[in-house]
């Protein structure tokens, strides 16, 4: 079979929507040195205006440049030595395509058997890998009438009026970090895990079947640590894509595959004629399946974003009728039950019957991000105050959807002002 490309793809590297000018009238000079100074911006603009982070800059040399695909660094030699040890292993499968377009989905000419022999998801949505000794993506949650609650494409420079929203609602999200967006916002990264979220990555925004195995391994291997000072156990495919060498890869690495079952497409509106209307009827479809029974004896996962200013406002429109349609909205590492969420043995997660209890968080501080100065320690009371006129600011110049967009595109460096 010939694959064509399946799918539109995201705007690459990333799309920053900007609020109106009338909200420009910025406040005093905010503190941009910690996570809490950080998260009392409200000025969306002013929030999404570059800033000097040391940590970030002084290891700028240890990663890979952000927005390309990552390599294997020739002067990392733990790298070189795990993927050395793991690479002999790799399942002898193909990359999928002809880079660089098969990167962003473009599939044009490549030929694949119709037995799907490599379970790949974005053939035909294959979770129950083929290959022996893999566990089977993570799709949907065992707890009934229960949605895994989380959001792809963080963290969005603009996000505090998001966050605070959840800060109110005490609502954890498994938040799915983009590798080079943590790079180029480290403090909302930090934000990310004080509010007590479930941080997983991706690192990538590339079809990663379409690597080879090194630039695999490589797109897995450079983690958020240096910013956020811990090492998550879940990972997300970009565009969904992944087969049984891409399993392989991220299970030697120690990562979590989880997918979804439903998607609220929120992130193409504006192509391939997708209109905001589209993506209100998907979440309202979510609700009614769960209203007629379809989540009876096990829970879902849907997928959305924190991608701009409008996948996040239509997350907090909607945001009443999940809660009030679902049993329980949680995160996917709770609905897991998994009580160690990173390689490191802080914070933890609680476990399912805690965290609908009223538990959402459980005791025990985060690490520090490298040379970070107080970071990942915020008070979500003071952000929760300050939440509601933010909140105003922030997602009134939605609308019908149509916002005031910029793109921001780092490219080739990480932040060369700094």
């Amino acid at each position: 079979m010939v694959l064509s490309s399946l799918f539109s793809v995201k705007t690459l590297p990333a799309v920053v929507l900007l609020a109106a000018s009338f909200l420009a009238n910025s406040a005093n000079a905010q503190d941009r040195t910690t996570e809490q100074g950080e998260a009392q911006i409200s000025d969306p603009n002013e929030e999404c205006t570059i800033y000097y982070y040391a940590p970030v800059s002084n290891a700028r040399y240890n990663f890979p440049t952000v927005w390309t695909v990552a390599t294997l660094l020739s002067n990392d030699t733990a790298g070189q030595t795990k993927y050395s040890n793991i690479s002999s292993g790799i399942p002898n499968i193909s990359p999928k395509g002809t880079q660089p377009q098969s990167e962003t989905g473009n599939f044009t000419g490549f030929t694949y058997s119709a037995s799907d022999p490599d379970c790949w998801w974005t053939y035909d949505k294959c979770t129950t890998p083929k290959y022996s000794g893999l566990q089977p993506d993570i799709a949907g949650v065992p707890e009934p009438g229960t949605l895994g609650y989380g959001f792809d494409d963080g963290p969005n420079c603009s996000h505090n009026a998001f966050y605070d929203y959840l800060s109110q609602q005490n609502q954890k999200a498994s938040m799915f970090y983009i590798g080079s967006n943590v790079m180029d916002w480290p403090l909302e990264a930090q934000r990310g895990l004080a509010d007590g979220h479930e941080i997983c990555v991706p690192d990538t925004q590339v079809l990663v079947t379409s690597l080879t195995n090194e630039q695999a391994f490589a797109e897995l291997w450079y983690t958020i640590k240096l910013v956020v000072g811990v090492t998550p156990t879940c990972w997300r495919p970009p565009f969904g894509d992944v087969d049984d060498r891409i399993r392989w890869i991220a299970n030697a690495l120690g990562l979590r595959t989880v997918i979804w079952q439903y998607d609220s497409n929120d992130w193409k509106v504006g192509t391939n004629n997708i209109t905001a209307a589209d993506v209100d009827a998907n979440y309202e479809a979510l609700i009614q399946r769960m209203e007629n029974g379809t989540f009876a004896t096990s829970g879902t996962i849907m997928l959305t974003h924190e991608l701009n200013n409008y996948t996040m406002s239509e997350a907090i429109t909607f945001y009443p009728q999940l809660k009030a349609a679902f049993k329980y909205l949680v995160p996917v590492g709770v609905a897991l039950n998994v009580s160690q969420p990173y390689v490191e043995p802080s914070p933890i997660l609680p476990n399912f019957e805690q965290y609908i209890s009223g538990t959402t968080t459980l005791s025990g501080s985060a690490p520090s991000a490298t040379g970070s100065q107080g970071a990942s320690s915020g008070s979500s009371a003071s952000k929760s105050a300050a939440g509601e006129s933010r909140l105003m600011n922030a997602l009134a110049v939605d609308g019908a959807g149509g916002l005031v967009g910029a793109m921001m595109f780092v490219g080739g460096l990480l932040r060369t002002m700094m």
